[in-house]
């Protein structure tokens, strides 16, 4: 019995506070009771901490698009995350472009240019997927957990402080609004004094201001207490500051690291391909195949990594760059159907001779070619020089 008058009068205590809040709140919002303001500093803080949350979000989610373009996909992994269970493992998009590229040059026959060339690209873009899940799993644990564990960790911590500094602050200002209430009807009833009975209201309300004042040092001090336990929460904002900059540090260097894996995978896919020419010639005679030029790749790279191979380089024949250091001719064979892009370049048919020279200031990719009365640029890639 004792147990429950106890449980009884806590939640009317607990009602009661919670009624004397929403009345505070409410004439706060009407302008009828003045608002304890916070100080500047912690008002920076709380705004530091709003946008530190918002921002973060904004970049875990996007980043999850990055690593995960698939929405349904997305999901599922958030799903068996909750359920602390392990997703099951799927071919990623490279991979399963790798196989079906692999299959189909097994279907056509690995001893063909085509077959044989869809199976090392095929190969070539399983090196690729195993490379992206490299990257995923590197950015999930360096970069995302850090990220999801501010949100869900640290800054509900923050939430709940800050949640009960608010309703501190209400109790405060209820306080002080029933003292200036009690000192205004103290007052009051002081003018009125003319009779016994009046002395003994002034003795009431001389008490209720006396024990309101009480009432206002106890949630002064609480106020008082929570708004620096809030404080201290807010000023480690800069630590997850820090801490977040490694992270992202290790997020660059995976993705560094996941670039040069690709960029290496393709140049010596490229260098295969490039040892195709004859095979390739003998086995199609389509005009319509275009086969893989060198592209400018290097030229793009070379200001951010001055140690990264060049890619024309890696192409163009010794005889070719003599060539190009010297003001003679050259006869060459055409490897490839090319034709031309526009009046200054010269289109080219496969098997056919022509004599090629280099100009000064002409781009490092392309040398004049000539057959007959007609000339014009031709892609170097095209061409096979003669002895």
């Amino acid at each position: 019995m004792n147990i429950m008058d106890f449980n009884v009068k806590k939640l009317a205590a607990d009602a009661g506070t919670f009624l004397s809040r929403a009345v505070q709140f409410t004439e706060e919002k009407l302008g009828q009771a003045e608002k304890t303001e916070l100080d500047a500093h912690l008002e920076n803080l709380l705004s530091k901490a709003e946008c530190t949350k918002l921002w973060t979000e904004k970049i875990m989610k996007q980043t999850e698009v990055l690593l995960q373009p698939n929405p349904n996909a997305r999901i599922e992994e958030f799903v068996y995350e909750k359920l602390d269970r392990k997703a099951p493992s799927r071919m990623n998009n490279p991979e399963l472009l790798g196989q079906y590229m692999i299959d189909a040059g097994n279907e056509f026959g690995p001893g063909t240019a085509y077959g044989n060339a869809l199976v090392k690209c095929g190969e070539t873009q399983k090196r690729i997927g195993t490379a992206d899940r490299e990257l995923i799993q590197t950015s999930a644990i360096n970069f995302l957990t850090p990220l999801r564990n501010f949100i869900e960790g640290d800054y509900k911590t923050i939430t709940k402080e800050r949640k009960l500094l608010q309703n501190k602050r209400l109790d405060l200002d209820a306080a002080k609004t029933r003292l200036k209430k009690a000192k205004v009807a103290e007052a009051r009833a002081a003018q009125l004094n003319t009779s016994q009975p009046e002395e003994n209201n002034i003795m009431i309300w001389a008490e209720e201001v006396t024990k309101s004042e009480q009432e206002v040092r106890i949630t002064q001090s609480e106020f008082d207490r929570q708004a620096e336990i809030t404080r201290l929460l807010l000023e480690g904002i800069s630590s997850t500051h820090a801490h977040h900059l490694r992270c992202l540090n290790d997020f660059v260097e995976a993705q560094m690291t996941y670039y040069a894996q690709c960029y290496q995978y393709m140049l010596d896919l490229q260098k295969q391909l490039g040892s195709f020419p004859s095979t390739f010639l003998s086995n199609n005679n389509q005009s319509s195949s275009t086969p893989v030029q060198s592209v400018s790749t290097p030229s793009l790279l070379a200001s951010a990594s001055a140690s990264l191979p060049s890619v024309s380089n890696s192409i163009v024949t010794s005889g070719i760059s003599e060539l190009k250091s010297s003001s003679g001719n050259r006869k060459a064979r055409v490897l490839y159907d090319y034709d031309a892009a526009n009046s200054s370049e010269l289109s080219l048919l496969a098997d056919e001779v022509i004599t090629v020279y280099s100009i000064p200031g002409m781009d490092s990719d392309w040398l004049m070619g000539e057959r007959g009365n007609q000339k014009g640029k031709v892609p170097i890639t095209y061409l096979e020089l003669l002895n």
